[in-house]
């Protein structure tokens, strides 16, 4: 039986994007190779947003006295690092960029709305206590392989292929087709995925 494939596209927002509340380095780069893996032959694709409420713990305008990349430490000895206010709910900060092809998409899947918790990954929030819809509907579709690209491809890119890992679906990440907040650790990501059984690939190593 053929395995069946998902392109999850992460958090193409404006915010990420070239100008940017929280701009990722080359992000608007990612749009071509994006939508060049788009027009291939998925079974799902799916993109998903950060639509965070406006006091969100991830932003550092929510801590009095602490600055913008500060890390802190939540209730439990959670470690939170602090961003500026980003894709706001309703937002244009927090669309989708529309250079990308968007008639392609299938589904959207809406993360970071609680304002008590962030959520990195597509699949769980931060503490790992609530799914979004993603895997259902991966499940409805019967999808075996899922194909990560996106922003950041340290931060919610890695984590949603971790967490797509964990619930046992083989898992690709495309590393051309996602750029690093920091990119100085692009070896880090690529050993950590590779130790978790993620085969980073190219986009060139699709057919």
């Amino acid at each position: 039986m053929n395995s069946k494939k998902s392109l999850l596209i992460i958090d193409m927002q404006y915010d990420f994007m070239e100008g940017g509340s929280l701009a990722v380095a080359q992000a608007n780069e990612l749009i071509a190779p994006i939508n060049q893996l788009m027009e291939l032959d998925w079974d799902l694709i799916v993109a998903s947003q950060d639509w965070h409420p406006r006091n969100h713990i991830s932003f550092a305008s929510s801590h009095m006295g602490k600055t913008v990349f500060e890390e802190i430490i939540l209730t439990g000895e959670r470690k939170q690092r602090l961003w500026p206010d980003h894709c706001l709910q309703h937002s244009h900060g927090a669309a989708i960029h529309a250079e990308l092809k968007l008639s392609e998409i299938d589904e959207y899947v809406l993360k970071g709305q609680d304002p008590a918790v962030d959520s990195y990954s597509a699949f769980f929030d931060n503490n790992h206590q609530k799914k979004t819809e993603l895997d259902k509907l991966l499940q409805a579709r019967n999808i075996n392989d899922i194909y990560v690209v996106g922003l950041a491809g340290d931060y919610c890119v890695k984590f949603t292929a971790l967490d797509g890992k964990q619930l046992g679906y083989n898992t690709f990440f495309i590393s051309d087709a996602t750029r690093l907040v920091e990119p100085t650790q692009a070896d880090v990501v690529r050993a950590e995925l590779e130790k978790n059984g993620i085969e980073v690939i190219r986009v060139a190593d699709i057919n």
